[in-house]
């Protein structure tokens, strides 16, 4: 599923967490802000990439299942 630079579901949710806390602190500039913006951006893609291919996994397997009983 991921490239090998592409990070696993984990690290990309635990950086968004982080991002999100920087964003709610304030204190940041308005370029680093925006900054901030566009990697959670990326980071909610990269969740989302991980959750739809799990989604599409689980569904290949019941698919499966069904047709072995």
């Amino acid at each position: 599923m991921a490239a090998k630079d592409e990070l696993s579901y984990e690290q990309a949710r635990a950086e968004l967490a982080s991002v999100v806390e920087r964003l709610e602190a304030g204190g940041a500039t308005l370029e680093e802000s925006l900054a901030l913006w566009e990697r959670g951006e990326h980071l909610a893609k990269v969740c989302q990439r991980w959750l739809d291919g799990a989604r599409e996994r689980l569904d290949a397997a019941r698919q499966a299942a069904d047709g072995r009983e």
